[in-house]
């Protein structure tokens, strides 16, 4: 059976360490480290976490119309099977080692070094605005995302992303199994050194992007201000409008309404490996600009 607390304050060392079965609304955890350290079957709502690491090695937890303040860092880690819905997370570093994890319509405008090493994790109408956001996060479904934060998404694995804004340089670099629809990539650098990297119906702004990718598949994407992309990667792109340009990919299939300029140094990789099929191509330059 739960046991109830209502507009309670907390403060000081672990108030309720290793509690079981609560139901906690309209509260205050103030000053005072992990005070839900070890919890089991908690519910919270309306409730504010002031002070640092109120959740870690926690379980089955679910927060509604919660408030995590500045000084709530690294508020959880190590805990599994947790929901939060309407929530403000102004605390940095926050969700890392989690396992089976919803976010929804949840605001993390401090969200430096946030959602690490997590796993099975759901993310619904989220804003995040900070740099390194989900690094080396495995299995996750994301929608209605927005994100101004750079090196984004490194090292994740099995993500399926829609309808989402990034302003990220450095996105999704060594990751691997990414599918991204129906969003606006803008970032130097996109992409590199990841492994099967899809794109559907994106509009994508990068210097140098989508380069050193084994495995790039775009599909009915848009590539605006974008130069010096898919140097040494493997590709099956489909580009509606132009290119600015295009630095020597490894192998594939390239399609495009235009090209600016197209560099292919015969040195560094065989242009026959490469299908390009082009209405126009303004310039060709067999040796990259100095």
């Amino acid at each position: 059976m739960e046991k109830q607390i209502r507009q309670t304050y907390f403060e000081g060392e672990r108030p309720l360490f290793g509690a079981e079965h609560l139901s906690i609304q309209d509260t205050i955890f103030g000053e005072g480290e992990s005070p839900l350290k070890e919890s089991r079957d908690i519910s919270l709502e309306g409730s504010i976490f002031q002070w640092k690491y109120p959740l870690w090695y926690s379980k089955n937890i679910a927060v509604k119309d919660g408030t995590w303040a500045e000084m709530a860092r690294a508020g959880v880690w190590y805990t599994d099977d947790m929901t939060v819905e309407r929530a403000l997370i102004e605390a940095p570093k926050n969700f890392r080692r989690c396992r089976r994890l919803t976010l929804k319509e949840v605001a993390l405008p401090n969200a430096l070094e946030t959602l690490w090493h997590c796993t099975d994790v759901t993310l619904d109408h989220v804003m995040a605005k900070g740099d390194y956001f989900a690094m080396d996060c495995e299995n996750m479904k994301i929608q209605d995302f927005q994100l101004a934060g750079n090196y984004s998404f490194d090292g994740a694995k099995n993500v399926e992303i829609h309808n989402a804004k990034l302003l990220s340089k450095d996105a999704f670099w060594n990751s691997e199994n990414v599918t991204v629809y129906d969003s606006v990539i803008s970032g130097e650098y996109l992409g590199w050194n990841s492994k099967n990297l899809t794109l559907i119906n994106c509009t994508i702004e990068s210097l140098q992007g989508m380069c050193y990718i084994e495995n790039l598949v775009m599909k009915n994407c848009k590539l605006v201000n974008t130069t010096l992309a898919f140097e040494y990667s493997t590709v099956d792109v489909e580009i509606q409008g132009g290119i600015d340009s295009v630095i020597n990919p490894t192998s594939g299939v390239l399609r495009a309404d235009s090209i600016g300029t197209l560099i292919m140094e015969k040195e560094r990789v065989n242009p026959a490996d490469t299908e390009i099929i082009c209405k126009e191509i303004k310039e060709t330059r067999d040796h990259a600009p100095k």
